[in-house]
Protein backbone atom coordinates (compact mmCIF):
# COMPACT_ATOMS: atom_id res chain seq x y z
CA UNK A 1 0.00 0.00 0.00
CA UNK A 2 1.25 3.41 -0.64
CA UNK A 3 1.57 6.03 1.58
CA UNK A 4 -0.56 8.87 2.79
CA UNK A 5 -0.48 11.99 0.75
CA UNK A 6 0.01 14.79 2.64
CA UNK A 7 -1.69 17.84 1.72
CA UNK A 8 -0.96 21.55 2.16
CA UNK A 9 -3.31 23.57 3.15
CA UNK A 10 -3.16 27.41 2.14
CA UNK A 11 -4.88 30.49 2.61
CA UNK A 12 -4.87 34.15 1.61
CA UNK A 13 -6.14 36.99 3.71
CA UNK A 14 -5.64 40.47 5.13
CA UNK A 15 -3.34 40.49 7.66
CA UNK A 16 -3.63 42.60 10.87
CA UNK A 17 -1.81 43.98 13.71
CA UNK A 18 -1.21 40.85 15.14
CA UNK A 19 0.56 39.07 12.02
CA UNK A 20 3.30 42.12 12.73
CA UNK A 21 6.16 39.85 14.19
CA UNK A 22 5.49 37.48 11.71
CA UNK A 23 5.38 39.94 8.72
CA UNK A 24 8.38 41.67 10.25
CA UNK A 25 10.32 38.63 10.04
CA UNK A 26 9.44 37.82 6.44
CA UNK A 27 10.10 41.27 5.29
CA UNK A 28 13.82 41.10 6.78
CA UNK A 29 14.63 38.38 4.61
CA UNK A 30 15.90 41.20 2.49
CA UNK A 31 15.49 44.79 4.36
CA UNK A 32 16.39 46.36 0.98
CA UNK A 33 14.30 44.79 -1.71
CA UNK A 34 11.02 44.75 0.84
CA UNK A 35 11.80 48.48 2.54
CA UNK A 36 8.79 49.91 0.44
CA UNK A 37 6.39 47.65 2.25
CA UNK A 38 8.60 47.65 5.87
CA UNK A 39 8.20 51.40 6.11
CA UNK A 40 4.48 51.87 5.42
CA UNK A 41 3.67 48.68 8.07
CA UNK A 42 6.10 50.64 10.45
CA UNK A 43 4.02 53.70 10.09
CA UNK A 44 0.87 52.64 9.77
CA UNK A 45 0.72 49.46 12.05
CA UNK A 46 -1.42 47.68 9.66
CA UNK A 47 -4.13 49.54 10.74
CA UNK A 48 -6.61 49.91 7.23
CA UNK A 49 -7.39 53.59 8.07
CA UNK A 50 -4.12 54.80 7.74
CA UNK A 51 -2.47 52.18 5.24
CA UNK A 52 -5.04 53.32 2.69
CA UNK A 53 -5.43 49.36 1.51
CA UNK A 54 -4.21 45.64 2.78
CA UNK A 55 -1.36 43.51 3.25
CA UNK A 56 -2.59 39.81 2.58
CA UNK A 57 -0.43 37.49 3.36
CA UNK A 58 -0.34 33.48 1.59
CA UNK A 59 -0.01 30.77 4.43
CA UNK A 60 1.09 26.84 3.89
CA UNK A 61 0.27 25.23 7.07
CA UNK A 62 -0.57 28.19 9.31
CA UNK A 63 2.87 30.00 8.10
CA UNK A 64 3.07 33.28 6.44
CA UNK A 65 5.35 32.33 3.46
CA UNK A 66 4.66 35.15 1.54
CA UNK A 67 2.59 38.69 1.25
CA UNK A 68 1.05 41.51 -0.82
CA UNK A 69 0.66 44.91 -0.73
CA UNK A 70 -2.71 45.94 -1.57
CA UNK A 71 -3.43 49.58 -2.29
CA UNK A 72 -2.22 52.35 -4.60
CA UNK A 73 0.54 49.97 -5.46
CA UNK A 74 0.53 46.34 -5.44
CA UNK A 75 3.85 45.20 -3.86
CA UNK A 76 4.54 40.94 -4.05
CA UNK A 77 6.90 40.74 -1.03
CA UNK A 78 8.78 37.25 -1.11
CA UNK A 79 6.34 36.00 -3.17
CA UNK A 80 6.68 32.01 -4.54
CA UNK A 81 4.74 30.80 -7.39
CA UNK A 82 2.17 29.21 -5.57
CA UNK A 83 1.65 32.78 -3.86
CA UNK A 84 1.92 35.25 -6.83
CA UNK A 85 -1.05 32.69 -8.34
CA UNK A 86 -2.94 33.08 -4.83
CA UNK A 87 -2.25 36.94 -4.97
CA UNK A 88 -3.66 37.22 -8.58
CA UNK A 89 -6.92 34.96 -7.74
CA UNK A 90 -7.67 37.32 -4.85
CA UNK A 91 -6.74 40.71 -6.85
CA UNK A 92 -9.05 39.76 -9.83
CA UNK A 93 -11.89 38.27 -7.01
CA UNK A 94 -11.92 41.82 -4.83
CA UNK A 95 -11.88 43.70 -7.94
CA UNK A 96 -8.71 46.10 -6.67
CA UNK A 97 -7.48 48.37 -8.99
CA UNK A 98 -4.46 49.78 -8.40
CA UNK A 99 -2.11 52.25 -10.38
CA UNK A 100 0.86 50.51 -10.69
CA UNK A 101 2.51 46.91 -10.01
CA UNK A 102 5.86 47.20 -8.51
CA UNK A 103 8.79 44.63 -6.95
CA UNK A 104 11.40 42.40 -7.92
CA UNK A 105 11.11 41.59 -11.73
CA UNK A 106 11.02 38.03 -11.19
CA UNK A 107 7.91 38.37 -9.41
CA UNK A 108 5.92 40.85 -11.34
CA UNK A 109 6.23 39.55 -14.30
CA UNK A 110 4.84 36.33 -13.50
CA UNK A 111 1.97 37.85 -11.56
CA UNK A 112 1.53 40.81 -14.54
CA UNK A 113 0.88 37.63 -16.75
CA UNK A 114 -2.16 36.20 -14.85
CA UNK A 115 -3.22 40.10 -14.12
CA UNK A 116 -3.00 41.19 -18.17
CA UNK A 117 -5.54 39.13 -19.93
CA UNK A 118 -8.15 41.41 -17.18
CA UNK A 119 -6.36 44.68 -17.34
CA UNK A 120 -4.01 44.77 -20.20
CA UNK A 121 -2.91 46.37 -21.68
CA UNK A 122 -0.54 48.59 -19.30
CA UNK A 123 0.07 52.09 -20.35
CA UNK A 124 3.67 51.71 -19.54
CA UNK A 125 5.32 48.70 -18.59
CA UNK A 126 8.81 49.11 -17.51
CA UNK A 127 10.42 45.53 -17.27
CA UNK A 128 13.47 46.09 -16.49
CA UNK A 129 14.95 48.38 -14.02
CA UNK A 130 17.97 48.06 -12.30
CA UNK A 131 17.55 47.92 -8.66
CA UNK A 132 21.02 50.07 -7.20
CA UNK A 133 22.79 50.40 -3.69
CA UNK A 134 25.32 51.69 -1.57
CA UNK A 135 26.18 51.95 1.55
CA UNK A 136 29.21 54.19 1.77
CA UNK A 137 29.61 57.66 1.11
CA UNK A 138 30.66 58.47 -2.35
CA UNK A 139 34.24 59.06 -3.78
CA UNK A 140 32.84 61.46 -5.69
CA UNK A 141 33.32 65.58 -4.22
CA UNK A 142 29.90 66.46 -2.94
CA UNK A 143 27.92 68.62 -4.25
CA UNK A 144 28.15 71.50 -1.07
CA UNK A 145 25.07 73.20 -2.45
CA UNK A 146 22.76 70.38 -1.84
CA UNK A 147 20.62 70.78 1.24
CA UNK A 148 17.45 69.90 2.69
CA UNK A 149 14.21 71.84 1.74
CA UNK A 150 12.78 73.83 4.21
CA UNK A 151 8.62 74.45 4.72
CA UNK A 152 8.97 78.04 3.29
CA UNK A 153 10.62 76.65 -0.03
CA UNK A 154 7.33 74.44 -0.99
CA UNK A 155 6.39 77.29 -3.56
CA UNK A 156 9.56 76.91 -5.74
CA UNK A 157 10.49 73.09 -5.12
CA UNK A 158 6.69 72.04 -6.23
CA UNK A 159 6.46 73.10 -9.53
CA UNK A 160 10.09 71.23 -10.14
CA UNK A 161 8.01 67.90 -8.03
CA UNK A 162 5.40 68.50 -10.98
CA UNK A 163 7.37 67.90 -13.67
CA UNK A 164 9.78 65.49 -12.79
CA UNK A 165 6.46 63.27 -12.36
CA UNK A 166 4.77 63.95 -15.78
CA UNK A 167 8.10 63.28 -16.94
CA UNK A 168 9.07 60.09 -15.31
CA UNK A 169 5.48 58.65 -15.00
CA UNK A 170 3.29 60.32 -17.95
CA UNK A 171 0.84 61.56 -15.99
CA UNK A 172 0.50 64.85 -14.71
CA UNK A 173 0.10 63.93 -10.87
CA UNK A 174 -2.24 67.20 -10.43
CA UNK A 175 -5.20 65.79 -12.11
CA UNK A 176 -7.77 63.93 -10.40
CA UNK A 177 -5.93 64.35 -6.88
CA UNK A 178 -4.02 67.64 -6.64
CA UNK A 179 -4.39 67.83 -2.94
CA UNK A 180 -2.84 64.44 -2.52
CA UNK A 181 0.09 65.05 -4.68
CA UNK A 182 0.61 68.27 -2.59
CA UNK A 183 0.31 67.05 0.75
CA UNK A 184 2.81 64.30 -0.38
CA UNK A 185 5.42 66.83 -1.27
CA UNK A 186 4.39 68.71 1.66
CA UNK A 187 4.82 65.72 3.58
CA UNK A 188 8.52 65.20 2.60
CA UNK A 189 9.59 68.51 3.63
CA UNK A 190 8.19 67.96 6.95
CA UNK A 191 9.87 65.07 7.22
CA UNK A 192 13.44 66.24 6.11
CA UNK A 193 13.62 63.95 3.36
CA UNK A 194 13.60 66.50 0.37
CA UNK A 195 16.90 67.60 -1.14
CA UNK A 196 18.06 70.40 -3.46
CA UNK A 197 19.75 72.87 -5.01
CA UNK A 198 18.08 75.91 -5.28
CA UNK A 199 19.92 78.96 -7.20
CA UNK A 200 17.85 82.50 -7.37
CA UNK A 201 14.79 80.96 -7.09
CA UNK A 202 15.36 77.98 -9.43
CA UNK A 203 15.19 74.04 -8.92
CA UNK A 204 18.85 72.87 -10.55
CA UNK A 205 18.64 69.77 -8.90
CA UNK A 206 16.33 67.78 -6.40
CA UNK A 207 15.66 64.47 -4.98
CA UNK A 208 13.43 63.21 -2.21
CA UNK A 209 13.48 59.90 0.20
CA UNK A 210 10.74 58.29 -0.91
CA UNK A 211 10.63 55.46 2.12
CA UNK A 212 13.09 54.78 4.84
CA UNK A 213 13.67 52.05 7.45
CA UNK A 214 16.21 51.95 10.59
CA UNK A 215 18.40 50.02 8.04
CA UNK A 216 17.97 51.66 4.56
CA UNK A 217 16.53 53.99 2.27
CA UNK A 218 15.30 54.72 -1.28
CA UNK A 219 15.70 57.86 -3.38
CA UNK A 220 12.68 58.77 -5.93
CA UNK A 221 12.57 61.40 -7.91
CA UNK A 222 15.64 62.84 -9.09
CA UNK A 223 15.20 66.23 -11.55
CA UNK A 224 17.81 68.20 -13.02
CA UNK A 225 16.22 71.27 -14.29
CA UNK A 226 16.27 70.50 -18.66
CA UNK A 227 18.23 73.56 -19.57
CA UNK A 228 21.27 72.27 -16.99
CA UNK A 229 21.08 68.55 -18.44
CA UNK A 230 24.14 67.16 -19.61
CA UNK A 231 26.77 69.13 -17.46
CA UNK A 232 27.56 66.38 -14.81
CA UNK A 233 25.69 68.00 -12.21
CA UNK A 234 23.59 65.02 -10.90
CA UNK A 235 26.63 62.66 -9.90
CA UNK A 236 28.03 65.04 -7.60
CA UNK A 237 24.66 66.00 -6.34
CA UNK A 238 24.12 62.58 -5.85
CA UNK A 239 26.72 62.12 -3.82
CA UNK A 240 25.66 64.84 -1.67
CA UNK A 241 22.79 63.90 -0.43
CA UNK A 242 24.01 60.09 0.30
CA UNK A 243 26.29 61.56 2.62
CA UNK A 244 23.61 63.51 4.08
CA UNK A 245 21.23 61.04 4.01
CA UNK A 246 22.95 58.28 5.52
CA UNK A 247 24.49 60.79 8.29
CA UNK A 248 20.45 61.58 9.42
CA UNK A 249 18.43 59.10 7.73
CA UNK A 250 19.97 55.50 7.25
CA UNK A 251 23.36 54.04 6.34
CA UNK A 252 21.97 52.14 3.16
CA UNK A 253 20.83 54.33 0.55
CA UNK A 254 18.79 52.18 -2.73
CA UNK A 255 17.21 53.29 -5.63
CA UNK A 256 15.92 51.82 -8.85
CA UNK A 257 16.22 53.24 -12.26
CA UNK A 258 14.94 52.48 -16.00
CA UNK A 259 17.04 50.75 -17.82
CA UNK A 260 16.81 52.56 -20.94
CA UNK A 261 17.96 55.77 -18.71
CA UNK A 262 21.46 55.47 -19.72
CA UNK A 263 22.11 58.98 -18.34
CA UNK A 264 20.67 58.84 -14.76
CA UNK A 265 22.80 55.26 -14.52
CA UNK A 266 26.02 56.45 -15.11
CA UNK A 267 25.43 59.50 -12.92
CA UNK A 268 24.14 56.74 -9.64
CA UNK A 269 27.43 54.73 -11.22
CA UNK A 270 29.74 57.57 -11.15
CA UNK A 271 28.53 58.47 -7.42
CA UNK A 272 28.96 54.47 -6.79
CA UNK A 273 25.70 52.90 -6.60
CA UNK A 274 26.30 49.25 -7.88
CA UNK A 275 23.26 47.00 -8.97
CA UNK A 276 21.97 43.94 -6.66
CA UNK A 277 18.91 43.31 -8.36
CA UNK A 278 16.21 43.60 -10.92
CA UNK A 279 13.02 45.56 -10.47
CA UNK A 280 9.79 46.05 -12.86
CA UNK A 281 6.90 48.05 -12.86
CA UNK A 282 3.89 47.95 -14.39
CA UNK A 283 1.89 51.50 -14.72
CA UNK A 284 -0.99 50.75 -14.94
Amino acid sequence: MGGAVLRTTTQVRALTPDDLPELRALLDRDRLVNLFVRNRIDATGLQTRWLGGQVWGYFEDGTLVSACHAGTNLVPVEATPAAIEAFAERVLADNIRPSSVVGLRSTVLPLWELLEPRWGPARSPRLDQPFMVIDHDSKLRPDPRVRQVVMDEFDTIYPACVAMFTEEVGVDPEVGNRSGYRARVSQLISHGWSFAIIEDGQVVFKTEVGAATPYACQLQGVYVHPDLRGRGIAGPAIAAVVEQVRRTIAPVVTLYVNDHNTAARRAYERAGFQQTTTFASILL
